[in-house]
Formats: structure tokens, C-alpha cells, sequence
């Protein structure tokens, strides 16, 4: 028979010592800091020990607390990996996979009747958001776009993107001149990376094309990136789009590339976390996916038109 403390207050001391905070704890588990107060002292009282050295606003562990927390945290961990795992098998293979709003739009949606085909007894949830969701607990795989930095995670490189003008052919954009007399398009960048100088917008690309006399900021600007890819492929002017985003329109000649010179920008990465690698929904994800996006389609091919 296992001599172990209450489980609330277990649970109450690892929330606790994971955030030194009773507050913080108390919050995450929905009851009171009271409470979150009294459990560790009830298991502080029960093992002997000071797990926890209290300030006016903080708290710290003890040495006691240090050597606790460790095996309690995985244990927990697995505790949820397994509860986790029970659950999906009772309501039916189901694999979560997470990427942005615009690659899960342009990109994984046109391609989820793959995954069927490849896998006609999973179900398939495609979960767009542009926040980095939990791998352990929301979702089993992400595409993930940025600097490839992804710390605790296992990361599979997918690709670089680029980015350069694209049009309409309707639009007869063939030369720099052109340029001058059309309708600039523009989205913006996420407040996370429109700092970042991989962030590309059209003045980045027009001080590289050496052109001048253009104003960069004028012309249709969008709040939401898959707004501009739209007004482009409405004819409505040249965007300065992700080259990935658009591999199809360019591959079939729906939009065009009129300028051979594209700006380097982020990393698509393949992410999941090591603690899961073994399992199914991971393992299926990451065969459909590197089947599908290693070699991202129309990137192979030459879409210059022009100029």
C-alpha cells in the first residue's frame, strides 16, 4: 500500500512551485490562495519539512521543496499523457495539428482530403492561431513559422519562405515601369515579428530593386495577410506576398511573378514535443506532412514572367 500525502495538496505544491506563486496556483487550479496555503502546510506538516520560504510577495523552495518537485512535475505530466491518451481512445483517433491562420488556409486545408485518404480511420483537426499552443496538451504537431527557435521541442525544418511582387497576368505588370503605375498591396505584420527585418514589406523590396519616386506605403494595405493574398488575386494590384502562400496560383498561372528578385524571410518548421514522439497522432501527422509540404509544390518551378 502506497503512503503517499493527499493528491490535492500534491497538486497544490507542484502548481505552486511551478509558478512561486500560491496566487498564481490558486488561479490555475480555480480555488482560493487560502487554500493553495493551507494544503502545503498540511503536506509540509505530514512530510516534516519547510517546502516553501515565504516572502511579503514571494515565494521561494527550499531545499526540501527542490528535491520534491522534480518527480512530482513528471509524474503529474505523465499522470495527464496517459489520462490524455485514454480519453482520445475512447472518442476515436483524432490528430490536432496547429499552424498559422494563413499556411492553415492557403496551404493544409486544400490538402486535408489527403490525410483521409492516407488515413481513412483518424480524424483529422486543423486548429488555425497565429499563438504558440501547447504541444503537450492542445495540439500534437504545429507548423510553426519564425527563427526555427522553438526551445524543449523536437524541430523538423520544412523550408524557407521568400517573398516577391506577384499579380494578375490581367494586369500586364512586365517591367519597373509598370511598377510605378500600379496599385501597391500590403498586409501587416504581426507585432511579434514586424520588427523583425525578415518581416518584408514593399519598402524593403523596392530599396533592393534600386527603384525610387515610389511611395511604399501607399496604395491597399490589409490588417489580415489572407485579406491581401485575396485583393491580389482579385486583380485589385501587385502584392508583395509569401512565395509559399501562393505555389499554386503561380504554378497554374492564376498570378504571376513578374520580378525574378524576392526577399528572404522566415522559417516554416515541422514541431512537436519530444515527450510525445512515440505517439500515434504524432507519428501520422509527421508522415502526411513531410509527405506533402517537404518539397512545397510550384517552388521547384520557374514563375518569373518578364521583366
Amino acid at each position: 500500500m502506497r503512503k503517499l500525502p493527499q493528491l490535492s495538496a500534491l497538486r497544490a505544491f507542484e502548481a505552486a512551485a511551478r509558478r512561486l506563486s500560491f496566487k498564481a496556483a490558486a488561479d490555475e487550479l480555480n480555488v482560493t490562495p487560502t487554500a493553495i496555503s493551507h494544503q502545503i502546510r498540511y503536506l509540509e506538516e505530514t512530510l516534516g519539512t519547510k517546502l516553501f520560504e515565504r516572502g511579503t510577495r514571494s515565494v521561494r523552495l527550499t531545499s526540501s521543496g527542490h528535491q520534491l518537485f522534480p518527480p512530482l512535475r513528471d509524474g503529474l505530466d505523465s499522470f495527464e499523457r496517459a489520462v490524455d491518451a485514454v480519453r482520445r481512445t475512447q472518442v476515436g483517433k483524432t490528430a490536432i495539428l496547429s499552424s498559422t491562420v494563413a499556411f492553415m488556409a492557403r496551404r493544409l486545408a486544400p490538402l486535408a482530403g489527403s490525410f483521409r485518404e492516407a488515413h481513412p480511420d483518424w480524424t483529422l483537426r486543423l486548429d488555425a492561431s497565429n499563438k504558440t499552443v501547447d504541444l503537450d496538451s492542445e495540439a500534437d504537431l504545429a507548423i510553426r513559422y519564425g527563427s526555427g527557435n522553438h526551445p524543449g521541442m523536437t524541430v523538423i525544418p520544412l523550408f524557407q519562405d521568400s517573398f516577391g511582387p506577384v499579380c494578375s497576368p490581367r494586369l500586364g505588370i512586365s517591367t519597373l515601369e509598370d511598377l510605378r503605375k500600379a496599385t501597391l498591396i500590403h498586409f501587416e505584420w504581426g507585432a511579434a515579428m514586424r520588427n523583425d527585418a525578415r518581416a518584408s514589406v514593399w519598402r524593403h523590396w523596392l530599396e533592393k530593386a534600386g527603384m525610387t519616386g515610389i511611395d511604399a506605403d501607399a496604395g491597399l494595405s490589409f490588417t489580415d495577410e489572407i485579406h491581401a493574398v485575396q485583393a491580389t488575386l482579385a486583380g485589385q494590384g501587385v502584392g508583395l506576398l509569401s512565395l509559399t502562400l501562393v505555389a499554386e496560383e503561380l504554378a497554374s498561372g492564376v498570378l504571376v511573378q513578374p520580378f525574378a528578385m524576392s526577399l528572404e524571410s522566415f522559417r516554416y518548421d515541422l514541431v512537436y514535443s519530444a515527450r510525445r514522439s512515440d505517439q500515434p497522432a504524432v507519428t501520422v501527422l509527421k508522415e502526411w506532412i513531410m509527405g506533402e509540404l517537404a518539397q512545397p509544390r510550384g517552388h521547384d518551378r520557374d514563375h518569373r514572367h518578364g521583366g
